[in-house]
């Protein structure tokens, strides 16, 4: 059974870090895309990076990038999404999610095929 599990959620203040973790299991973790996404109450979930587990390739959103770094331990099966200079507009549910077929460096909803359950993130002002 594909399942990815996702982690490193919390309250933080406005200027600090979260690691978030995404662990897979039941699939062979060496060729596939992983992404993260988030969703704020009220608005549609928004695409914020994604990586190669293959060859590291990454992309991001512009809204994120020089803030978020996304990395893969293949080793442990596990992606995570370094957050820095975090905002109150950060604050949303970010998720995990994985394309089993191919990557490619898009951050489309529909693009993926598999989910975490999700991990809360709360920045304080």
């Amino acid at each position: 059974e594909v399942q990815l599990v996702d982690s490193g959620g919390g309250l933080v203040q406005v200027g600090g870090s979260l690691r978030l973790s995404c662990t897979a299991s039941g699939f062979t973790f060496d060729d596939v895309g992983i992404a993260w996404f988030r969703q704020a109450l009220g608005k549609d979930r928004e695409g914020l990076s994604c990586i190669s587990s293959s060859d590291g390739s990454t992309y991001y959103n512009d809204s994120v990038k020089g803030r978020f770094t996304i990395t893969t331990d293949n080793a442990k099966s596990t992606v995570y999404l370094q957050m820095n200079s975090l905002k109150p507009e950060d604050t949303a549910v970010y998720f995990c999610a994985a394309d089993l077929t191919s990557w490619y460096p898009l951050l489309n909803v529909g693009d993926y095929n598999y989910w975490g359950q999700g991990t809360q993130v709360t920045v304080s002002s």
